[in-house]
């Protein structure tokens, strides 16, 4: 009888650490927000990833047990909705819409079929000769691997406005930069748009607290670090990629050991 209540009690124990395990283990997730802005055969400023850096980083996600996963799942994540994601697991991300999404970025999506998050300002859509058209962006999310987000309106620099405008000038402009960049998204593509990337990077708590008063359910900065479980869903990091950040950098930026750099934006 003692026999059969110790050995119960050490399976009790073992189911016990087990179910602990396993909620540390979902706890403890590192997720990479590879952040990129444009593409081209050569590196014409700061920004640009050259074609055939990037098909080898989508080369080396493949050949290397990564899982690219869409940014939505992340975030249902972190509202409740949706498990932690798993080991090496990666989101992959882009800024401003440009043309070169739809000429080099493409392509290379379709064939490894990489889920897309492209956070764009709607007022250079189909007016700025470096950014695609809205017929364009129809057409990746037609592909049902890219999802358009918010990057703001015109994209503003908000620690500049502040400095030139009263409080009430810059709460108006920040209620029309949000609100006005969801509503024209969603009106031209017919998706949700609920998520925002800062634009420069900057935020503070008054930004965020206007975000969520517009109906933004995560925001994103440019911090060179893993996304965790510790992260505010309204403060997420994004590794700003350049360049450089090809061979032996790329692969210590997805371990979580990424090169400090200094990047103009």
């Amino acid at each position: 009888m003692l026999m059969c209540r110790f050995i119960t009690r050490l399976f009790l124990v073992a189911v016990t650490l087990l179910f602990s395990l396993s909620a540390y283990a979902a706890d403890s997730f590192r997720v990479p927000i590879l952040l990129y802005h444009r593409f081209g055969a050569t590196v014409v400023d700061g920004m640009t990833t050259t074609t055939p850096v990037f098909e080898a980083q989508m080369k080396y996600l493949h050949d290397n047990g990564y899982t690219v996963i869409p940014l939505r799942q992340l975030i249902d994540h972190y509202r409740g909705k949706a498990p932690a994601p798993g080991p090496k697991s990666v989101v992959i991300v882009e800024d401003d819409a440009h043309k070169s999404v739809y000429s080099n970025m493409l392509p290379i999506i379709k064939k490894y079929r990489y889920p897309v998050t492209i956070f764009t300002y709607p007022s250079a859509i189909s007016n700025a000769k470096y950014a695609m058209t809205w017929d364009q962006l129809r057409e990746l999310t037609k592909t049902g691997l890219f999802d358009i987000q918010s990057h703001t309106y015109w994209h503003p620099n908000f620690k500049q406005e502040r400095k030139k405008l009263s409080q009430s000038a810059l709460d108006l402009l920040v209620k029309t930069q949000l609100q006005k960049s969801k509503s024209r998204l969603e009106t031209e593509l017919g998706s949700k748009v609920d998520m925002l990337a800062w634009p420069f990077g900057l935020y503070d708590d008054y930004l965020i607290g206007k975000a969520t008063e517009a109906g933004y359910n995560a925001t994103f900065t440019i911090e060179r670090r893993h996304a965790t479980a510790a992260d505010s869903v309204l403060k997420l990091p994004r590794y700003l990629l350049v360049n450089g950040d090809s061979g032996k950098a790329f692969v210590q930026l997805l371990e979580g050991n990424a090169v400090k750099r200094n990047i103009a934006y």
